[in-house]
């Protein structure tokens, strides 16, 4: 398998939300924030050529669908779809893109499925030719979200995943919740033993988070961990739902991929797409092995990079 690092729209946002509790004199060190208060954000996803050739697109970005009313308050920088864009520098479009997979539908994460915003047209689905994978829980979560973050779907893109008829949800549940003893993987019919899933609650109910390659190989952390700044254990973001769980969670991942040699991928961190696990003596985790990028790069890893 081969993986890329693809560029989608990006974001600027409070960053007293994205760091909770973290004092802004700490957090200000690591990413930099504008006259607004606001830190530049990345919606990176991942395309993997799989061993027979199909490609596979893990999340979207937040893409270009929102009118430029709702564009100016939640930071989004660019009018056009970066996402299309970057997969056209690579000689792609959407139509050329066999499965999509979606840690969840917040719309940083899914907005990207739908066609660049235009006055007095709806939304519209891309990727025609792509299955869309999604995990059960977080679907029926998105039918019926809680006040809290209804805000953060779209509320159109649900019945638009439905009527395409493409639409694979996955049935995950406590064998495959991160912080279980023994979590096992789950898999699905369209992907079969080449992704394994597993999922997570602390950022919203039924997040699931994509391992490719094994031992060895690469998890798209999504939400769970947004960035380098969010690998330490004690930094949430406000947007999370249980901070407490979700803190608990990521002990338990961390300490997985580092016994594993699983590299992490990040969506939201600007500057880094991937890096390894590393712990000091006193416990706290890091990165180490940063890239910038990834162009074709073979999962699972050569020990070299």
């Amino acid at each position: 398998m081969k993986a890329w690092s693809i560029i989608g729209n990006t974001q600027r946002l409070d960053g007293g939300a994205m760091f909770g509790n973290v004092p802004r004199a700490m957090w200000a060190k690591w990413l930099t924030p504008d006259a607004e208060h606001r830190v530049p954000l990345a919606c990176r996803a991942l395309l993997v050529e799989l061993d027979d050739g199909r490609r596979v697109l893990f999340e979207t970005g937040i893409g270009a669908f929102f009118d430029p009313k709702l564009r100016a308050r939640f930071g989004v920088l660019e009018e056009e779809h970066v996402l299309l864009d970057s997969l056209a520098a690579l000689g792609l479009t959407d139509a050329d893109i066999d499965v999509v997979v979606l840690s969840h539908l917040h719309f940083d994460h899914a907005g990207g499925l739908l066609a660049p915003w235009q006055e007095d047209q709806g939304a519209r689905l891309l990727f025609p030719h792509a299955r869309f994978v999604i995990g059960r829980n977080h679907w029926e979560r998105a039918q019926q979200p809680h006040p809290r973050d209804r805000a953060s779907f779209i509320p159109e893109l649900n019945a638009l995943l439905e009527a395409s008829g493409r639409l694979e949800l996955i049935d995950l549940g406590p064998a495959n919740a991160i912080g279980t003893p023994g979590a096992l993987p789950a898999h699905c019919r369209t992907l079969g033993d080449s992704v394994g899933f597993y999922e997570s609650h602390g950022h919203t109910p039924g997040l699931m988070l994509s391992e490719i390659g094994g031992d060895g190989g690469l998890v798209f952390c999504a939400d769970l961990i947004p960035g380098r700044p969010w690998v330490h254990l004690p930094v949430t973001m406000g947007y999370d739902r249980y901070p407490e769980l979700l803190i608990d969670e990521k002990h338990h991942f961390l300490a997985d991929k580092l016994r594993r040699g699983v590299r992490l991928y990040f969506t939201h961190d600007p500057a880094i797409a991937c890096a390894a696990v590393q712990q000091d003596a006193g416990g706290r985790f890091g990165t180490r092995a940063e890239l910038a990028a990834l162009f074709a790069v073979q999962l699972p890893f050569p020990a070299a990079v």
